[in-house]
This record gives structure tokens, sequence and C-alpha cells, in this order.
């Protein structure tokens, strides 16, 4: 993969960028948040892994401005900000993965590999259709019997999982791992409240309901 590391601190740039390198990547290295933004923004990466606490601009304002302009890219932020309202901070500005430090590298390496696979499943140029409900995933587009829907960038990626999968049952700890790159948290009822956020904007006002739950199983989107 060809990857972009926005990360100030030399020795942990230097020590991730060996590890990764290692491993047949190709890693480039920005210093500090302004740098970090302006090649994210100018060349193609297949992967950023983004530090939260950067010089000049921080990682949550990096990853929004990447984010206004590439939605495909997929952003794994890295930071030592390790509580619940900052992953969650980090999330819903857009990075698809949060992962504290200190970090394992085997498991940095994990989740990589996840966003890898997550990106490959879904082709920029793909269109999905179920019943009067397209999504087109290169231009970041929803509609619902020609009506234009707005979806924040979760709400996106977990209605776009879902109908890569659809007539598919998806557990809840499938769903966090592709659209959130976390384990799932058996406590927590993230993935129901994005589901009904969905609900209200795909299904709301129409006859033939499509995200469907499966008691003890998980959600599935089909027209049936």
């Amino acid at each position: 993969m060809n990857i972009l590391m926005i990360e100030d601190e030399p020795k942990v740039a230097a020590f991730i960028k060996k590890g990764l390198e290692e491993q047949l990547n190709t890693v480039t290295v920005a210093y500090d948040g302004n740098m970090g933004c302006k090649m994210a923004l100018e060349n193609d990466y297949e992967l950023i892994i983004l530090d939260v606490i950067l010089p000049y601009l921080n990682g949550m304002e990096v990853c929004k401005q990447i984010r206004q302009l590439k939605k495909e890219v997929p952003i794994l932020m890295l930071s030592a900000l390790n509580t619940v309202s900052d992953k969650v901070q980090g999330l819903e500005n857009g990075a698809d993965d949060y992962l504290t430090k200190p970090f394992h590298f085997a498991e940095l390496l994990a989740r990589i590999k996840a966003l890898g696979r997550r990106r490959d499943q879904v082709l920029p140029g793909t269109i999905f259709r179920i019943h009067n409900l397209e999504m087109d995933c290169y231009k970041k587009t929803v509609t619902r019997n020609g009506k234009n829907i707005i979806l924040s960038a979760k709400e996106f990626t977990l209605l776009e999982v879902l109908m890569a999968n659809k007539e598919r049952v998806l557990s809840r700890v499938y769903i966090a791992e592709a659209v959130w790159g976390i384990s799932f948290n058996r406590g927590t009822n993230l993935i129901d409240v994005y589901i009904n956020y969905l609900r209200a904007k795909i299904d709301k006002g129409f006859d033939q309901q499509l995200i469907h739950t499966v008691i003890g199983m998980g959600y599935v989107i089909k027209d049936n």
C-alpha cells in the first residue's frame, strides 16, 4: 500500500515506517498538520495514518479537511488521547479507525489490513441498487425513489456495508469492525443508534421497509 503517515514524533514515525516498509508498503511521512493536509489533498494514497496532537493544525481538523475532498481514502487515527469522547470525536470527524498509543505493532498491522479489506470490498465506481434505493460510491450519493438522501460519513459507510452484503444478515460484531474498525463492546448500543438513524432517513415515509432486524442475529437490507 502507498501510505501517508502524519506524525510529529520522529522516533514513533521511524518505528512505524520501518515496520510497514518491511511489509512491502511505501510510507511517506509528514511531521506537522499543515504539511500532512497539503500532501493528502495533492496526492493519492491508499491509507492515511494520522496523529491527533500535531503542530500548526491538529489531527481532527486535518481529518475534516481531507474528508471534504477525499471521502474514500481510509484514515487511521493514532493518538495518546484515549477517552471514549476522544475516540468518538475522531470517528465523527471522519476517521475510519482509532488506535491509542502505546500500541502493539501487530495490532496496527491488523487494523491496516482490515481497512484494506473494506476498501477492496467496495470499488470507488460501484453503484448499489435495491428496490428504489440507489447508492453511488463514486459520487457519494444516495437516493430513494429519485429523492436525494443526505447521510453523515458514518451513516454512509454503514449503508455501504449493508448494501455490499444485501440479503445477508450481518452481526453487530461484523458491523462494528467493518464500519468503526473497533472490537465490539456488548455494553454499547452504538450500532442500534446508527441503524435507527438510517431507518429514519431511508425507510421513513415509504411503504416498503428495506432495513430489517433479525432478532438475536443482527441486521439485513433486503426488499422483501
